[in-house]
């Protein structure tokens, strides 16, 4: 496997970034086709924040946290670190000591596709972590891997630049050329839910609202009196 490090990658326009953060994993992903989220295996290591920013990402050795060490001197402010290694790992590759670092270069966060340590300390320092397991076990500096190159996660491919927004719902990922369009999209789903949520407080029923009840017929569901119902049930 070929390990470089790529410097200064082209970053997606962080005004758009910014605004993305103003919505929420779940609204962004269903603006998007449903497209970008890393699965429900990426979790909050604590919940209550929601962060969006420019990717950083690494690709490390199960067990190895070299190349974060690596990564650190490639972030800017307004980024998100993105690690995954090259096999399932859970080791505890991430800690206090690591969060201090990026905070000092202004990172938002961090996403893991493997373990965290030092819960307690991230909390109390306000260093969003978004993982895939916990774990005191430590790690070793030995193998080489790279940063700021494609990897993947839950399936879906984040790119250097590319904007990841995270809450309690998980992870998304948005390419960092469709941003822009992203946060059109994510407003004008927020209006269209605005709408919908004062239907639901008038009284309106979902069933009418998206014309479910129509539909019922055709996928073979009858409404009975429970008297009738009951009595073709019994012996």
């Amino acid at each position: 496997m070929r390990t470089v490090v790529v410097t200064n990658p082209p970053r997606a326009d962080a005004e758009a970034v910014d605004a993305l953060a103003g919505f929420g994993v779940a609204t962004v992903h269903e603006a998007m086709g449903r497209t970008g989220y890393l699965g429900p295996s990426i979790r909050p290591v604590h919940l209550g924040s929601r962060i969006a920013g420019t990717a950083v990402t690494v690709l490390s050795w199960p067990g190895d946290n070299l190349m974060i060490h690596v990564a650190v001197e490639q972030c800017r402010p307004g980024d998100v670190l993105v690690v995954t290694t090259t096999s399932p790992s859970t080791d505890g590759m991430f800690g206090e000591l690591f969060a201090t670092a990026l905070m000092h270069r202004g990172v938002r966060g961090l996403v893991i596709n493997a373990g965290v340590r030092d819960v307690a300390e991230l909390h109390a320092m306000g260093f969003p972590v978004w993982s895939a397991a916990v774990s005191a076990q430590g790690t070793v500096k030995a193998t080489p891997g790279s940063v700021n190159v494609p990897v993947t996660i839950g399936g879906q491919t984040i790119r250097p630049g590319d904007a990841v927004l995270a809450d309690d719902d998980g992870v998304v990922c948005v390419p960092r050329g469709e941003v822009a369009d992203a946060v059109a999209a994510a407003e004008a789903r927020e209006e269209k839910e605005a709408a919908t949520r004062e239907a639901f407080r008038r009284g309106e029923l979902g069933l009418d609202r998206y014309g479910l009840r129509d539909r019922l017929p055709g996928m073979g569901v009858e409404y009975v009196e429970y008297a009738d119902y009951a009595g073709s049930e019994e012996p």
